[in-house]
């Protein structure tokens, strides 16, 4: 048989074995997930994540909910797959079945998809070599997930708007009233007019932690320990927030500076952070660790060191306890790091990105813990 005849019955099989487009599947409108989503991943291993290591590095993986409605008279079994889309982190993987665990209106099922995007996530439905029905959503990734909690310094109440500058553009933030995730660009959903230090710290940790991240922002600016209580509405806020995203790896707190104001003594800021962090992960059902960022400067406002060191003083003493962790020491950032009475009257342009590597480092650390180095 010579090269064309074989070609010629390569192409005959192709034909007979590949699914059929001779009629237009029906659209199918994916629900769940929603576009710009990250999904907290599981299974990572730090002292496996390098790219040499056998086998492929330890990154992780999440069960991602598939939810959409089914056309009508769609039969068939349903597959899932995930196309890499450019600069993303990760591969393109082949067609996997979706095992489907929901009724005659509704699709669900589980995807387990590998940490990385963004994705495409592509949906389809097969009935005897023939597709009858597909859908795709996209950009979703699977990485990083951080529920930021504090004052104005964690909002959008800084000098310089900030935008997410690295290639892959897999910085995300949730915009919880709407219920729809978008690229981290500030200013930040829900949360001030100006800048914050999360695009910056977003563009250090994805592309070296080789997943997609997002920030989910419930700050609220000139609030003290008393205003996040579990009996008022900003504690709601952080509890129905938190249960919104399911899982994520830890809640960033950056604040203290109304506490000064306010003068609370060292024992209430334990005493009340222990309050708000019991009421949250009691109400979230698992207990990620609070990274609480000593915050207490606030040059343009006040000059209180004595203040400044009962609540400096709280937040050291709560990082060694259950439930809690270091964050970055913000106060080290003074000078040019600050706005003047012109200003926002927060973190300067250079405060901002400077503010953003030590909270990198602290992140840094709590996902590379101390007994995975050197292995």
């Amino acid at each position: 048989m010579n090269c064309r005849n074989v070609s010629l019955l390569a192409a005959m099989v192709t034909l007979i074995c590949a699914p059929s487009f001779a009629e237009e599947p029906a659209k199918l409108v994916i629900e769940q997930p929603k576009p710009f989503q990250v999904v907290q991943r599981e299974g990572f291993e730090p002292n496996l994540s390098s790219i040499h290591e056998p086998g492929g590095p330890e990154l992780g993986y999440a069960d991602i909910t598939v939810k959409a409605a089914k056309p009508k008279g769609v039969t068939g079994k349903w597959e899932f797959q995930l196309e890499l889309m450019e600069h993303g982190f990760g591969d393109t993987h082949d067609w996997y079945p979706l095992d489907d665990e929901g009724n005659d209106q509704q699709l669900k099922g589980l995807a387990e998809v590998p940490a990385g995007g963004w994705y495409r996530l592509k949906i389809r439905c097969i009935d005897e070599e023939k597709i009858t029905a597909q859908g795709q959503v996209e950009p979703i990734g699977v990485g990083e997930v951080f529920l930021v909690a504090g004052q104005s310094y964690a909002g959008g109440h800084n000098d310089e708007v900030m935008k997410v500058t690295d290639l892959s553009q897999a910085v995300s933030t949730y915009d919880w009233p709407t219920k729809t995730w978008r690229i981290a660009n500030d200013p930040p959903p829900q949360n001030g007019d100006g800048g914050s230090i999360w695009p910056p710290l977003g563009d250090l940790l994805a592309p070296t932690l080789r997943v997609p991240v997002a920030f989910v922002n419930v700050s609220v600016g000139a609030t003290s320990t008393t205003k996040w209580m579990p009996d008022g509405p900003l504690h709601k806020r952080l509890r129905d927030v938190g249960r919104e995203i399911g899982s994520f790896r830890a809640v960033l707190w950056q604040q203290g500076e109304s506490d000064v104001i306010e003068k609370t003594s060292t024992s209430d800021y334990i005493k009340n952070m222990q309050e708000i962090h019991d009421a949250a992960t009691e109400a979230w059902g698992f207990n990620p660790p609070w990274l609480l960022a000593k915050s207490t400067l606030h040059p343009t406002v006040y000059n209180d060191p004595i203040g400044e060191r009962r609540i400096r003083t709280g937040t050291a003493e709560l990082w060694k306890l259950p439930g809690f962790r270091p964050g970055p020491d913000t106060d080290l950032l003074g000078g040019d790091n600050r706005g003047d009475a012109k200003s926002k009257r927060h973190f300067s342009s250079l405060g901002q990105k400077r503010a953003a590597l030590l909270w990198f480092t602290a992140l840094w650390n709590e996902l590379h813990p101390t007994e995975n180095r050197g292995r």
